[in-house]
């Protein structure tokens, strides 16, 4: 492979014209963090991402324009083998040095780790970042398309020790490839903060509360019904602090409209459940006083990149990944899976200055650049590569 400066990558995942959640922008962003170090850079993505019957939110696709900025490519169906093949002699032509692949979900195991496993037999090198490993949802086949996907990358990337773990469990033993560790980086590109007064007003919400964001699909491990029962605590009822939710149902929002009726919440939770358009995260983050993640499983998330490129106090649970990047009691709460301990939390941010965390913040969020996610990428390839050659890979 050739020096680390003016390299040829690939980025293959998800992208535009989908939506992805944080997938996309995480691929993006990226793409631009490279470019900006002077490599040459172009994403292939998917011409069908999900089956339709497969997709849990209203639409896959952005509504936004194409990043004029970006090289994308739509080649690969994630169920139709003869596109990997495709995928598989359109990288021969590119001739990249690096391909990089977000993995995220066992399902999209077989198409990733096919491309993986031919672009190897070009000479490619592949490096995998890890959302998850293990899924949030399992299914009792998840091992073995894990376990095929995992054998197909020379070298991995995880944002979370506890995702570096799963990920070392499936691999064999003896293997000459790596997991290094590297948190997800900051979620810099929703542009700069509003004020909070203006935020607000965009967003239609009265003045004079402090207003609690959960953000992000509605699934059920995040435990929105969690932070529902919390925000229902008889010692909050008192106090001026509104609960925003702002995020798609990815499951069946009535069990939610059922919740809200038997905790006695109607008319107290402000519900903004369409899809938020990027141009709009700012808007709400802006004007957000706490972000919850009140999740009952993780490994890391995306939200809280997000939280700390706009300087805001998180609450986060006990689970997977997430304490390590949220420091209890220095950029906000880590509570256990219990609705107590997050309303306790909750009342005790409320008798806070709002400003309490911000010199905590701002010393953790310098940890998070995208130039110590290039680097983790392609420093460990190339020492992947070197320990290959010594057990005779």
């Amino acid at each position: 492979m050739k020096e680390t400066k003016n390299m040829k990558i690939v980025i293959l995942g998800t992208s535009w014209p989908y939506r992805g959640g944080g997938i996309a922008t995480y691929n993006e962003r990226l793409a631009r963090q490279f470019m900006a170090e002077g490599h040459e850079v172009e994403i292939l993505t998917f011409t069908l991402q999900y089956p339709d019957f497969l997709f849990p939110g209203k639409t896959q696709y952005s509504d936004e324009p194409a990043p004029a900025d970006l090289k994308i490519t739509r080649v690969m169906n994630s169920v139709n083998p003869f596109s990997w093949w495709k995928t598989a002699r359109l990288l021969r032509h590119i001739r990249p040095d690096l391909m990089v692949v977000k993995f995220w979900i066992p399902l999209m195991a077989p198409c990733l780790g096919t491309i993986s496993r031919l672009a190897r037999r070009q000479g490619i090198r592949v490096v995998s970042i890890l959302d998850n490993v293990i899924p949030h949802e399992p299914h009792f086949w998840d091992k073995w398309l894990i376990r095929y996907f995992v054998r197909s990358i020379d070298h991995f990337v995880a944002m979370s020790d506890s995702v570096k773990r799963d990920c070392e469990r499936f691999l064999p033993k003896q293997s000459p490839v790596r997991v290094a560790l590297c948190p997800h980086p900051l979620y810099d590109n929703f542009g700069e903060p509003l004020p909070q007064a203006e935020a607000q007003q965009q967003l239609g919400l009265e003045s004079g509360y402090r207003y609690l964001l959960f953000f992000g699909f509605i699934r059920d491990y995040k435990g929105l019904d969690l932070l529902m029962r919390a925000y229902a605590d008889p010692r909050l009822r008192g106090e001026k602090v509104r609960l925003l939710v702002a995020g798609e149902f990815y499951n069946n929002a009535e069990q939610y409209a059922q919740l809200e009726k038997e905790l006695g919440l109607e008319g107290q939770i402000l519900w903004h459940t369409q899809f938020i358009p990027n141009e709009q995260v700012r808007v709400y983050f802006s004007a957000a006083d706490l972000i919850v993640q009140p999740y009952k499983s993780a490994t890391q998330s995306g939200v809280t990149q997000v939280a700390y490129h706009f300087s805001k106090p998180m609450l986060v649970t006990d689970v997977g990944g997430l304490a390590e990047i949220v420091p209890n009691g220095k950029v906000g709460y880590v509570t256990p899976v219990d609705a107590r301990a997050i309303a306790d939390a909750l009342l005790d941010f409320c008798h806070r200055d709002p400003y309490c965390f911000d010199s905590g913040i701002e010393e953790e969020k310098r940890k998070y650049a995208w130039s110590n996610m290039t680097a983790a990428v392609t420093q460990g390839t190339q020492a992947s590569r070197l320990l290959s050659r010594r057990c005779g890979l």
